[in-house]
């Protein structure tokens, strides 16, 4: 079939994500908000009788508790519009800026929560103590301090919020995120090249005639794809499921999703419609309308993709930014060198080949580094050097493998290719220089690859 195998297996119910908070934006704000009142309710009920230690806390009556009360109220109200303010400008910037996916990132962003649940618990715990004075008894004066101690601490959470933002919003930063998360799901996805679990090919003989297609429910990029699930299901109905997707794929409705085929010799075709098998391999694949990346490297690479185009765009015109681009695509690519690549073949707890999970190989890695942003650069023949200098970096840890080699190659004599006939003879040099010195290091004359005289060829 042409598959390059390799064996992968999983604990029975576990989903691995490699993106880091993934709850909604109101999800802790609402949490904060909620224990707030319950806080506030019992320390309301709380009224210290005059000169003990504990109405030393508050040495000031009803009138001045509500006054107090009523500051924090609004200051925190008048903070959290702020808050908001500065979000949404963010976003609008990244999107606008950068790239419209890196809109997720901003909605998971830790830091953000938690502001908004520190203003959110001020906000509610100060108001619900505020409707418990009463000026005919004693103030509750524990809840007041809390209060207090609340405003002093949105104050504070603020000005680091504004800190966190303005090291945020720097494309560096975004670039490092996107890095980080991208090599966390190399690092969990892809197991390395010495591993010494790949099955040989011939492990598994599939007839594409005998198997039958399992068509997609519904339409949307898929998500997850919850393996353990899925070997269970074919270990359940004794078949081999075969996806035909992986993370990051459109899938639409109807359209081919899964191939099953029966295990048993001799046996009939499965009939996953009418077994089940169907439904449980659409509860094992996630698809949903937004592409993320937790179980989806490529998604990574598209990000900083999009970042390197949307820097080479006339509006914008910022080859630098480009560069540091490619140079996260490059540390990345290298990651992926050191990684098996391909479809997995899972077994269930007997050691039975259950379920075939598809995946990306080099060459696509390659394509989508280098194609578009190469297209898009075709005139400037600094980015074209620094997608070369990528693919050096590269071949320096695939030189051995003549398989990888030829598909560096291939990508380096593509890159040199896309330089526009506009380009003055003497940049074009440049990239015909960078692309000699690829073929040099795939030769593995890596001192050769890198001598330059005062190092031209790794600087911007």
């Amino acid at each position: 079939m042409g598959y390059g195998w390799r064996m992968m297996t999983l604990p029975i119910g576990r989903t691995p994500r490699a993106e880091g908070s993934r709850g909604p934006l109101w999800g802790w704000p609402t949490a904060s908000g909620a224990a707030a009142f319950g806080v506030a309710l019992l320390l309301a009920r709380i009224r210290p009788v005059a000169g003990s230690a504990w109405a030393a806390l508050w040495p000031g009556d009803v009138d001045s508790a509500s006054t107090a009360l009523q500051a924090v109220v609004t200051t925190s109200v008048t903070v959290t519009t702020l808050t908001f303010s500065l979000t949404v400008v963010t976003l609008q910037l990244a999107s606008q800026q950068f790239s419209p996916r890196l809109l997720r990132r901003y909605a998971r962003d830790r830091a953000t929560k938690t502001v908004l649940s520190v203003l959110t618990c001020t906000f509610v715990f100060s108001i619900t103590t505020l409707a418990f004075l009463d000026a005919e008894r004693r103030v509750p004066a524990p809840a007041v301090v809390v209060a207090m101690a609340l405003g002093v601490a949105s104050l504070a959470a603020v000005l680091a919020y504004l800190t966190h933002i303005v090291r945020e919003v720097r494309v560096d930063s975004m670039m490092r995120a996107v890095h980080e998360e991208t090599a966390t799901a190399i690092g969990m996805f892809y197991p390395a090249l010495e591993d010494p679990r790949p099955l040989s090919p011939d492990r598994v003989c599939l007839d594409e005639d005998a198997g039958v297609t399992v068509y997609a429910s519904r339409s949307g990029f898929v998500r997850l794809v919850d393996v353990s699930a899925l070997v269970e299901c074919a270990r359940t109905h004794n078949v081999l499921v075969r996806l035909d997707a992986r993370p990051g794929d459109l899938v639409v409705a109807r359209t081919p999703l899964a191939t099953v085929w029966a295990r048993e010799p001799g046996a009939a075709p499965a009939r996953p419609d009418a077994d089940g098998t169907a439904d449980a391999v659409h509860e094992a694949v996630t698809i949903a309308y937004e592409r993320t990346l937790d179980q989806d490297v490529a998604f990574g690479f598209r990000q900083l993709e999009d970042i390197a185009v949307k820097a080479m765009s006339p509006g914008i015109n910022d080859p630098v930014t480009a560069t540091a681009a490619v140079g996260h695509m490059a540390d990345l690519l290298v990651r992926l060198a050191d990684r098996r690549l391909g479809p997995t073949l899972h077994l269930d707890a007997q050691g039975e080949p259950r379920a075939i999970v598809p995946d990306r190989d080099l060459r696509y890695y390659l394509d989508l580094a280098c194609g578009q942003l190469g297209r898009f650069a075709a005139a400037e023949p600094t980015v074209l050097v620094a997608l070369l200098r990528m693919l050096r970096d590269l071949a320096v840890v695939v030189h051995e493998d003549a398989g990888r080699a030829d598909e560096v190659r291939r990508a380096a004599g593509t890159v040199r290719d896309a330089v526009s006939p506009a380009v003055s003879a003497a940049d074009a040099e440049a990239v015909h220089d960078l692309h000699c010195r690829v073929l040099t290091a795939l030769e593995g004359s890596v001192a050769r690859a890198y001598a330059d005289r005062s190092g031209e060829t790794r600087s911007v």
